[in-house]
C-alpha cells in the first residue's frame, strides 16, 4: 500500500512534508520557533511528532517517547541574544575609602530567553583569578530575568587604581560582552601641614593669614576647608603643588581655627590652632622706688603695678 501523506507536529503546528522523488524521503523546510527550547521541559527541547498515513487511511505516529525514534524527535532551539551585565557599584571612576568595597552586579537575559547560567559567572579583579558564583564573599540572589550579585573582596585591595571585569553566559551558551569598571582605593588621609599661625599665639590685630600645604598620593587634588569659631570661611584655593593660604578676620579674644583637608575618597585630616587677639594696651597704675632718694652706689627697689584687660 502506498503512503499518502507524512506530516510533523512541532510547537503546536502541523507541517505536511513533500516526497523527494530522487530519494524517496519526505522533506520539508520549517521555520524554527522564535523562542528557545530551554524552558519547554526538563530536557530543554521541543517534542516532534511524525504522522504517516497510507492510501487506506492507516496511520502511524511516533514522538519523543518512541522506543527507537524518540531520540531523533527532539528539536533543540537556541536563542542568539547575549545576556547583559550591569555593574551598579562601585561607580565608574569612584574614589573609595574602603579596601574591601562591595562590587554589585545585575545579570539579565532576554524575556523568554534561556536564562542566565549563573555557574558561568567570572568576575576578575585586575586580571586575577576568576571569581565564581560560589566563591567566598559572593552573594547571589535570583530575580526576574536573572540574578543580582554582590562580591566583597576577601583580601583587602591595595591603595591605587583597580579594574574589575565580568562575563557570564546564558543556558544556550551565548557569552555576554565583557563589562568592566575602574575605581580607586584610598585608605590614607591626606597630609596637612600648617605653617602659619603657630598654636596659641597672641597678637594685637584681627588680621591673620592661614597658610600651609596638603597632598594625597592617591587621590589629589585635596579640598581644604577652614573654619573660624565654627564658621566656614568659604572657598580655599589649593595650588597645584598643594600650597594654600586664606586671609581671616578674627575677633578680639580667643579664636579657634580648624583646617580640614579632604581627599577625593572622603578621607580627611585636620589641624586646630588657637589665636588670641588683645588690642588693649596694658595700664601702669603705680610705681614705687625704695629708698628714694638713694645714696650713690646704693641699691634700690623699683616696684611697678600694671593692669591689662
Amino acid at each position: 500500500m502506498a503512503v499518502n501523506t507524512v506530516r510533523v507536529l512541532i510547537n503546536g503546528a502541523w507541517v505536511t512534508l513533500t516526497k523527494n522523488q530522487s530519494t524517496g524521503k519526505y522533506e520539508g523546510t520549517v521555520a524554527a520557533p522564535n523562542v528557545t527550547s530551554w524552558n519547554v521541559n526538563v530536557g530543554h527541547y521541543y517534542p516532534v511528532t511524525v504522522e504517516a498515513t497510507d492510501l487506506a487511511g492507516n496511520v502511524t505516529t511516533a514522538d519523543d517517547t518512541h522506543a527507537t525514534l524518540g531520540g531523533m524527535l527532539k528539536l533543540t532551539v537556541k536563542e542568539v541574544t547575549k545576556p547583559t551585565i550591569s555593574i551598579t557599584a562601585p561607580a565608574a571612576s569612584a574614589f573609595l575609602s574602603t579596601n574591601t568595597p562591595a562590587i554589585s552586579l545585575q545579570l539579565r537575559d532576554e524575556a523568554n530567553g534561556s536564562g542566565v547560567k549563573i555557574s558561568s559567572l567570572q568576575l576578575k579583579i585586575d586580571g586575577g583569578a576568576a571569581i565564581g558564583n560560589t566563591a567566598a564573599g559572593m552573594s547571589v540572589t535570583a530575580v526576574s530575568g536573572g540574578y543580582n550579585c554582590t562580591y566583597t573582596p576577601q583580601i583587602p585591595l591595595s591603595d591605587g587604581s583597580h579594574t574589575i571585569t565580568v562575563t557570564v553566559q546564558d543556558n544556550d551558551g551565548n557569552t555576554s560582552t565583557t563589562a568592566s569598571r575602574t575605581f580607586t582605593v584610598d585608605t590614607v588621609p591626606p597630609s596637612l601641614n600648617i605653617t602659619s599661625p603657630a598654636d596659641n599665639i597672641w597678637q594685637n590685630t584681627t588680621s591673620l593669614v592661614v597658610s600651609g600645604s596638603t597632598n594625597d598620593a592617591t587621590s589629589s587634588p585635596v579640598t581644604v576647608t577652614i573654619k573660624l569659631n565654627d564658621t566656614d570661611q568659604g572657598a580655599v584655593t589649593v595650588e597645584a603643588n598643594g600650597n594654600f593660604s586664606k586671609a581671616l578676620t578674627l575677633v578680639e579674644g580667643t579664636n579657634t581655627i580648624v583646617v580640614i583637608a579632604t581627599d577625593r575618597a572622603g578621607k580627611s585630616s585636620s589641624v586646630t590652632r588657637t589665636v588670641n587677639v588683645d588690642m588693649t594696651a596694658p595700664v601702669v597704675t603705680n610705681v614705687t622706688i625704695t629708698p628714694n632718694p638713694v645714696n650713690v652706689g646704693q641699691s634700690y627697689t623699683i616696684t611697678v603695678e600694671v593692669t591689662d584687660i
